[in-house]
């Protein structure tokens, strides 16, 4: 479970996410849905511990500045950064030994296979495209064995074929009871995977909704009903 409370963070005097608070829980696909400038990467990277902020945050009930909680979740950032003179299965590697994941060689070969990343394995960071850095991001993320995982725009740079694999990774992880969060601005892309969304403008949470109560309703509905704006 991933839980937020009471988040606030200022840029200088730029007020980014003021008092911020929501719950996700295990098995379930969170949303934080906003358009740019909304606050959500603000969110997403103090959940990573890669921002001084106040209020709490909690991984499976582990306050997220703790060992502990790092050890136990994903971050694939909405920017990758690569080493530049590791290669593509060095990385990984990287991460198994950090986390002391308890991922397996087969587990590590069948991602690299579904994100088609093993004809790439020797690639140094610095030979890979925007694409490549963010299938590397992936599966480092998915490396750690996580119990939550954070997406920052996860499926921009994408092509078809990983945007359709990552999708049904993330249904197979809320099905072994992970839980996801994704931050996204792309509807379209999250549609068939939310359990429980939050709606962001101006660095607060406007609105909360679970997919079990809203039934089929469109989503562009329910957010520009929210923020005020016009569907398009």
């Amino acid at each position: 479970m991933l839980e937020v409370q009471g988040l606030r963070k200022m840029y200088g005097k730029n007020l980014a996410v003021d008092q911020v608070s929501f719950f996700v829980p295990d098995g379930s696909v969170g949303i934080l849905l906003g358009p740019n400038g909304a606050g959500k990467s603000t969110i997403i990277k103090s959940i990573a511990g890669l921002l001084r902020y106040e209020g709490m945050i909690r991984v499976q009930g582990i306050p997220s500045r703790e060992l502990e909680a790092k050890r136990i979740f994903g971050y694939v950032p909405e920017i990758p950064s690569m080493f530049e003179a590791l290669s593509v299965r060095e990385h990984i590697e990287y991460i198994r030994m950090a986390y002391k994941s308890r991922i397996t060689d087969q587990e590590v070969e069948r991602l690299m296979e579904r994100f088609e990343m093993t004809d790439k394995a020797d690639k140094l960071g610095n030979e890979l495209s925007k694409g490549m850095m963010q299938k590397v991001s992936i599966l480092c993320a998915l490396a750690v064995k996580p119990q939550v995982i954070l997406f920052d725009e996860p499926m921009v740079g994408l092509d078809p074929q990983a945007i359709r694999e990552l999708k049904e990774v993330i249904l197979e992880l809320k099905s072994q009871g992970v839980t996801v969060l994704i931050s996204t601005h792309m509807l379209e892309m999250v549609e068939d995977l939310w359990d429980i969304m939050f709606v962001m403008e101006k660095g607060h949470v406007k609105a909360s909704f679970r997919k079990e109560d809203v039934g089929n309703r469109d989503l562009d509905d329910l957010f520009f009903e929210v923020t005020g704006g016009e569907k398009r």
